[in-house]
């Protein structure tokens, strides 16, 4: 890839910056398109972003800004439209600037969770689901789930404050969505998710009795660190259909490419051109 006068830039923001995997599925996406924008990383500390974020966007050749960890919450106040998704989830990882100059904010992990899932068959519309973990991934996930319909939905975190609050706020966007909060019992739903970082070690306790798991149940998971988790194995041997921690990455990238205004591609072609290794 050739970096000229007129490459476009997409500021990947974060601290520390090793490991950021952004850069390696982009850009080798963009070189094969031949669209002439490169995502680059930018190592900002917490205590700069405030001043960081508004001088970066002045940038006239800046296509916008991928944000992840420590700045998602702080960004929220810091934009001056934000999408439903970011407002359940109350955290941001993607921003534009509009014709008018005005900073708009998404949240795409969960459209990433649910692209995968649509895609893999499960049907979301009128369906009951169940989200174990009420954090910033469990709510984003949660907000694309209710933006497809789902009928009913059940949410556990072991800080049930956190769950209840998350309750709280779908309602006020989807208030004819039906929320109860308190149980991970699987037992009955279309759809379970772990929205936890359980299953990263070894010895991670399960996030729900997987044998309640019933063989019509699809089982996403979040954790990436290792592909098939105990939970998907013990998921899959009941029979169920399950999506893996690392598709979520991959499905959210064309919504982010969209977002961009960018031509967008599959998450497949996306996984082949990928350098990142798990």
């Amino acid at each position: 890839m050739q970096i000229s006068g007129h490459t476009e830039l997409i500021a990947h923001i974060g601290y520390p910056t090793h490991s950021f995997k952004a850069p390696m599925i982009y850009n080798p996406y963009f070189e094969q398109a031949g669209l002439d924008v490169v995502v680059v990383p930018m190592g900002c500390e917490a205590a700069d972003f405030a001043q960081f974020l508004p001088q970066v966007f002045r940038l006239r050749n800046l296509r916008g800004a991928l944000i992840t960890m420590p700045h998602k919450v702080s960004t929220v106040a810091m934009l001056d439209e934000l999408s439903p998704a970011v407002r359940i989830a109350g955290a941001c990882n993607a921003v534009k600037r509009d014709a008018q100059g005005r900073l708009v904010g998404d949240m795409f992990d969960g459209a990433g969770f649910v692209r995968g899932a649509k895609r893999k068959g499960l049907v979301l519309e009128g369906a009951r689901v169940l989200v174990v973990g009420s954090g910033g991934v469990g709510c984003a996930i949660a907000a694309s789930l209710a933006a497809e319909g789902v009928a009913e939905m059940t949410l556990f975190d072991v800080a049930p404050d956190s769950a209840q609050a998350l309750a709280e706020r779908l309602h006020t966007h989807y208030p004819r969505l039906k929320v109860t909060c308190g149980s991970n019992d699987p037992a009955g739903y279309d759809l379970v998710v772990n929205a936890t970082p359980l299953g990263m070690n070894p010895d991670d306790p399960l996030p729900m009795p997987v044998a309640r798991l019933e063989a019509r149940t699809f089982v996403g998971e979040v954790v990436m660190k290792t592909e098939v988790t105990p939970l998907l194995a013990a998921a899959r041997e009941r029979g169920c259909a399950t999506q893996v921690g690392t598709d979520m990455l991959f499905e959210m990238i064309p919504a982010y490419l969209e977002f961009f205004d960018l031509p967008t591609t599959s998450a497949d072609n996306l996984r082949a051109l990928s350098r990142v290794a798990y």
